[in-house]
């Protein structure tokens, strides 16, 4: 008759389970923001309402083995979808669990349940920088806050193709030098001069800057990144980073606008020990093109789809190093500002899409790199 605290967390948790195609009630109570699932849903389940209460009941067993304090801190991570921040989940990292016929860790099963019910193996998984426990190697607990963690990105489809084309111009106004070409190089960005006196008088300077488009119009000032995390968002709960939902534009389309409002919690980017990774955190698609992501010999970057919930490694230092030869047209006329990558929201670009170049697209970011 009379319900704990517990138990009425428990019940909003396996209300706000990952939504399992066919399953009704999970779609409709975890929607993200605009009103579309985050992630991916698996693919149909076998053994229908008997696999749904031996996981319900399994759920159930699971959490009320969990402190008070710690199923709060998961609620808020499941039910803002990462928006807004929480603690570690730390958790015995020892015992299996078994659903069915397998076998899985705690971790892997609390990722199921509350991210992605297709996930088969941690191996699938990154860690993100957010955790407390990122680079930390502790045999007895493990960190199961699901929205600490990413899924890898597979790189072996094609997506897309972009054509690349080796031209280069002196831009002023820094307007990308292949807008019309659809290349991948640009010209040096107005505003980098001020970064440069903070290097050279022994002030920490940016590791990279951002400028967001609309189309063909920049919108807004260079965003300049020293911080080795960035999120880069429309609407976020706890939002601290490049607010595109900020900026002002007087010409933006109906189309510029409804693309916009789909952002949402965006990306975000983190400089780490093997390179630049990009997270979308997004329930929609994003697209990015980056010229350590492909053969180094090739003529056309292949456009990378990146789903809800997954993180590529958009920049690799080492290989970008190793793009920089004598001989190499494009890597010689190079800017100092290093390499630039390629982000558009919802809308991809190239010969599989009616866009063929990205200053097609609604709303698009330049990542540049300072390889310095």
């Amino acid at each position: 008759m009379f319900r704990t605290k517990r138990s009425g967390l428990v019940r909003r948790l396996w209300r706000s389970r990952a939504p399992v195609e066919g399953d009704a009630e999970a779609d409709t109570r975890t929607r993200g923001p605009g009103g579309c699932c985050m992630g991916k849903a698996a693919k149909g389940s076998k053994g229908g309402a008997n696999t749904e209460a031996e996981l319900k009941a399994l759920t159930h067993a699971i959490l009320k083995k969990i402190k008070e304090k710690q199923l709060e801190a998961l609620l808020q991570a499941v039910e803002s979808k990462g928006g807004a921040r929480s603690p570690c989940l730390l958790l015995p990292s020892k015992a299996d669990w078994k659903l069915g016929q397998h076998s899985y860790p705690l971790p892997l099963l609390l990722y199921k349940v509350f991210r992605w019910p297709d996930l088969r193996h941690s191996s699938e998984l990154k860690r993100l920088s957010c955790c407390e426990s990122y680079g930390k190697v502790n045999p007895e607990l493990v960190c199961c806050n699901p929205h600490h963690m990413s899924r890898l990105c597979e790189l072996g489809t094609v997506f897309n193709l972009d054509i690349f084309s080796p031209s280069l111009a002196d831009s002023p106004d820094s307007v990308p030098s292949s807008t019309e070409t659809g290349g991948t190089i640009y010209s040096a960005p107005v505003g980098l001069s001020d970064s440069q006196a903070r290097l050279e008088s022994g002030e920490r300077t940016h590791w990279c800057v951002v400028a967001y488009w609309e189309e063909k119009t920049r919108v807004g000032r260079l965003y300049s990144v020293q911080e080795p995390c960035l999120d880069i968002f429309y609407d976020l709960p706890q939002g601290n980073g490049f607010c595109l939902g900020q900026l002002s534009s007087d010409n933006r389309s109906q189309l510029v606008q409804m693309v916009r409002s789909k952002i949402g919690y965006g990306i975000q980017l983190t400089r780490e020990q093997d390179g630049v990774w990009v997270y979308n955190r997004s329930c929609y698609p994003i697209f990015i093109k980056s010229a350590t992501l492909d053969n180094p010999d090739s003529r056309t970057l292949l456009v990378h789809k990146v789903f809800p919930g997954f993180s590529i490694k958009a920049f690799d230092y080492e290989k970008a190093c190793s793009l920089q030869r004598p001989n190499d047209h494009e890597f010689t006329q190079q800017p100092r500002t290093g390499f630039t990558v390629q982000i558009s929201f919802v809308k991809g670009w190239g010969q599989c899409y009616t866009r063929q170049f990205i200053s097609s697209c609604p709303c698009w970011l330049e990542v540049i790199f300072n390889t310095r």
